[in-house]
């Protein structure tokens, strides 16, 4: 009998010569970490830059403060599409072509990413000019506050097109195992955006005081580069992967948005969710919605963690998956699950613990810290769930089986976002009972994800073809 987990024709042999070591064979604990770790590195690096502009916005004043808090989960939903939804696409499609040995497949996709993203790019920069507005309005921004949101926003949506090609490119390279060269990006570009961001913000030497458009300055000069200067590499004799135009095919197309589009509605659905409860928030004044603002910024110091992790986790049960290990596929999902989990409710106990730790690191406002307290006590024990939920999120983009995680995130929304919201505008509950929906909402989302994955036919799918079926 032959075991699932070997591989079983000559394609997959080929494909354990060429896998980056550990992926197909050996501790999978080692592999997936050592897989890991730059990314989680540099995107604790990055989030941890984010959180140094949001101490310095702070001393521009409450409504500044606000006003970026208004636009942070609109910008993080365009970052978490990118990277985790069409990006998840992207490496999904790179690592089951070079598991199956499909190796002019995976050069081709790197072209498909560039046009997918100068389209979601355009699609964003032209949304949030025109409704813009509308939607910060409708999340509670008047204003001074309304007034800061829509600068900062303006700045940084005008760099839409960089943004999705940074994160589209650099997970075309952590699909082929290459996570070495998109982390060094994103850590020189985390060191210009840190330097630029304060003189830009308050005029420091030749610089002029732009205020809060000085961040969204920064964000934009940084991703220019990074999008700049991962092309020049892909285009380099260094790189594992080719960046050439090539004829467009709907096939390669189809093979990134047949995972990208329904992983982006899943991460559509997480920002949302952030969305209607930062909207539901704003009714209880701008005081609320900065405690709300600081404190939720741990929740997504913990998505890079993650997200680190489950890229890791995507290309090593993509490359599996095309090498027909499956039974290996179903062991690295369930070790990074219990990776991720133990992390962030390490994160979420400490946080609950101890919230005035975090909070005082953002402000002295009395109200505005009991406001962020109240939010830590209540949503981070269930952190867990999240981490948990989301890694195996990412393992269902490896075996192109998404469907059933984004469900579980549609009941997270529901929960959280739609009822939570429906209750404080109709039926005026407290800022309290707001929280404890959205911590239930977590609670369901971890619960109904690992249900979902649990099943062993959710790692099998078609073989795919190899480069000869498809010159």
């Amino acid at each position: 009998m032959t075991d699932a987990s070997q591989p079983t024709d000559a394609s997959a042999l080929k494909a354990s010569r060429t896998a980056p070591p550990g992926v197909l064979d050996g501790p999978i604990t080692p592999a997936l970490l050592r897989l890991a770790l730059p990314t989680v590195v540099v995107l604790v690096v990055q989030t941890l830059v984010g959180v140094a502009e949001t101490y310095f916005i702070s001393f521009l004043g409450t409504e500044a403060l606000a006003g970026a808090t208004l636009v942070f989960p609109v910008l993080m939903l365009m970052q978490m599409m990118s990277n985790g939804g069409i990006g998840g696409g992207v490496s999904s499609a790179i690592a089951r072509a070079l598991g199956a040995n499909r190796h002019a497949d995976a050069n081709g996709l790197v072209w498909h990413s560039i046009i997918l993203a100068i389209a979601f790019g355009a699609i964003f920069s032209v949304a949030a000019f025109l409704f813009g507005p509308i939607l910060y309005q409708s999340m509670g921004g008047t204003g001074a506050t309304l007034t800061a949101a829509l600068t900062y926003s303006g700045i940084v949506f005008a760099g839409s097109i960089p943004i999705w090609i940074t994160a589209l490119l650099s997970a075309a390279l952590r699909g082929a195992g290459n996570v070495n060269v998109p982390a060094l990006v994103i850590i020189s570009g985390a060191g210009i955006l840190f330097a630029l961001s304060p003189p830009l913000i308050f005029g420091w030497g030749p610089f002029p005081q732009l205020g809060v458009a000085g961040g969204g300055a920064a964000v934009f000069i940084y991703y220019l580069l990074a999008a700049l200067v991962l092309a020049l590499y892909l285009r380099s004799s260094r790189s594992p992967l080719k960046l050439r135009i090539v004829p467009l095919q709907s096939r390669l197309f189809r093979e990134i948005l047949g995972v990208g589009l329904p992983s982006a509605v899943g991460t559509a659905q997480v920002n949302l969710t952030v969305t209607f409860v930062t909207a539901a928030v704003g009714h209880f004044g701008a005081d609320a919605i900065a405690g709300f603002g600081i404190a939720s910024r741990l929740d997504y110091l913990q998505i890079p963690i993650i997200f680190g992790l489950g890229t890791a986790i995507v290309t090593m049960v993509g490359i599996n998956i095309g090498a027909s290990r499956i039974e290996r596929a179903r062991r690295v999902a369930w070790v990074g699950a219990g990776i991720a989990f133990g992390i962030t409710q390490i994160i979420g106990l400490a946080a609950a613990l101890f919230p005035d730790i975090w909070m005082g690191l953002f402000t002295t406002d009395q109200t505005v810290q009991e406001m962020g307290s109240l939010y830590l006590r209540t949503v981070a024990p269930a952190y867990g769930a999240i981490g948990l939920g989301l890694a195996l999120y990412f393992a269902s983009q490896g075996a192109k089986r998404v469907l059933l995680p984004v469900l579980a995130g549609t009941v997270r929304m529901i929960i959280a976002a739609f009822v939570g919201w429906s209750a404080v505008l109709w039926f005026g509950v407290s800022l309290g009972t707001l929280f404890q929906m959205v911590a239930l909402g977590a609670l369901a989302y971890g619960v109904l994800t690992a249900a979902a994955v649990l099943p062993r036919r959710m790692f099998f799918q078609e073989r795919e073809p190899d480069d000869r079926a498809t010159r």
